[in-house]
């Protein structure tokens, strides 16, 4: 499998473990130092650029955000997702390229359908990704930016959702 094919393929596989809500295994992807993003726009073309000083749309500097975000989603802590939506999440037009230090950049469009509350949404945007080769031959997710397009989040806007 070349090298382009093995990003997608986490990504892929990524997604489907969402929609599936395979959390442990979802997190597992996941480099303990991997730094999670969604910037807040800013003006019509433009977005923040620095998560420490500016405001986000959900920002975890590692993967102890999303561990926290997935104990409250298991504990019902976080009201605003019980129940959890079903979601369908699409993603496409991957492309990779090898940094100096081993490391893939990778970017690719996304979009998530999810239901809930007898209601249908959508949310887009493009993913850009750092991934990591682990020394088993895996890759691992080092930092994962997603950039949404939508104006407007309808109810509420979780890591599921994107």
């Amino acid at each position: 499998m070349d090298d382009v094919a093995r990003c997608a393929d986490l990504l892929y596989t990524e997604a489907r473990l969402i929609d599936r809500q395979a959390w442990d295994d979802w997190l597992a992807l996941y480099l303990p130092e991997a730094e999670f993003w969604i910037p807040a726009w800013e003006s019509e073309h433009s977005y923040i650029t620095d998560p420490h000083n500016e405001i986000s749309l959900i920002y975890y500097a590692d993967r102890s955000g999303l561990e926290d975000r997935v104990f409250r989603l298991r504990t019902g802590m976080s009201s605003a997702s019980v129940p959890l939506p079903r979601t369908s999440h699409m993603v496409g037009n991957v492309q990779a390229r090898k940094l100096e230090n081993g490391d893939f950049a990778v970017d690719a469009s996304w979009q998530v359908t999810y239901f809930k509350h007898k209601k249908t949404h959508f949310f887009a945007g493009q993913y850009e990704y750092v991934l990591r080769p682990q020394s088993d031959g895996s890759l691992r997710i080092a930092k994962k930016k997603i950039i949404l397009i939508n104006d407007l989040i309808p109810e509420v806007l979780d890591f599921y959702h994107v």
